[in-house]
């Protein structure tokens, strides 16, 4: 096990043990405590009170984040010749269909969203074993199955991100960048947990905000006070 260096020494020196940060000075702490050379990713992940193997407790929905997420994210818009003007107008960085879906039969995935029509879902539905492990295949829960491509795009663009929770009931997303200023941070996490409560399934009994942490790449997960954020 390597030694921890003077400043990961002094960052965890930062760190109350066993407190519960209000979300405003977890967002600066984290930004304190994060000593990449690079322009970490500021993730959230929040517990929920659900089972997730039950389909009337599986929550997912999509958000757009106030201040965007910080990454560039590259888009394909598969969709009809009527449609791609605007969507190259819209920022798609890959507009076509048939010659990008033989690419993506290929082994080609080097996209983060795809966005596509209602109709040429018969098309893609055979990419499904490529797409489906990388989480790009679209789908009209998440918005990336649309008649309005170009709004779509401009989204996604934007800083819309879509979220699903995982099988231990756990949902985790990427808000932001450690370089963000802090009430930036906070204010991204604050609309993703805002919209999470909004999804709170009829069934779900008890607790439903179980805990909420805030971490940068590689850094420790702050503890944050549900309270604080959900009142």
């Amino acid at each position: 096990m390597s030694k921890l260096t003077k400043n990961q020494k002094l960052a965890l020196e930062k760190i109350e043990a066993g407190k519960a940060y209000t979300l405003e000075e977890a967002s600066q702490l984290v930004k304190e405590i994060t000593l990449t050379k690079f322009d970490a990713s500021v993730d959230i992940d929040v517990r929920l009170g659900v089972d997730p193997r039950k389909s009337n407790q599986m929550v997912r929905g999509v958000v757009s984040l106030p201040n965007g997420t910080g990454k560039q994210v590259r888009v394909l818009a598969l969709c009809t010749s009527d449609q791609e003007a605007a969507a190259k107008e819209a920022g798609a960085d890959y507009v076509g269909l048939d010659e990008y879906i033989e690419k993506i039969k290929g082994g080609w995935t080097d996209i983060d969203v795809i966005i596509t029509q209602p109709q040429i879902m018969g098309k893609i539905g055979a990419l499904g074993r490529i797409l489906g492990p990388r989480g790009l295949m679209p789908n009209p829960k998440s918005g990336t199955v649309t008649p309005d491509i170009a709004k779509a795009v401009k989204e996604v663009k934007q800083g819309k991100i879509d979220f699903k929770v995982d099988k231990f009931g756990i949902v985790h997303t990427s808000i932001g960048k450690v370089s963000f200023p802090a009430d930036k941070i906070a204010e991204n996490a604050k609309e993703f947990i805002l919209t999470l409560v909004k999804l709170k399934p009829a069934v779900s009994k008890g607790t439903y905000i179980k805990s909420i942490y805030l971490s940068s790449t590689m850094s420790k997960g702050l503890k944050i006070d549900p309270k604080s954020v959900v009142e």
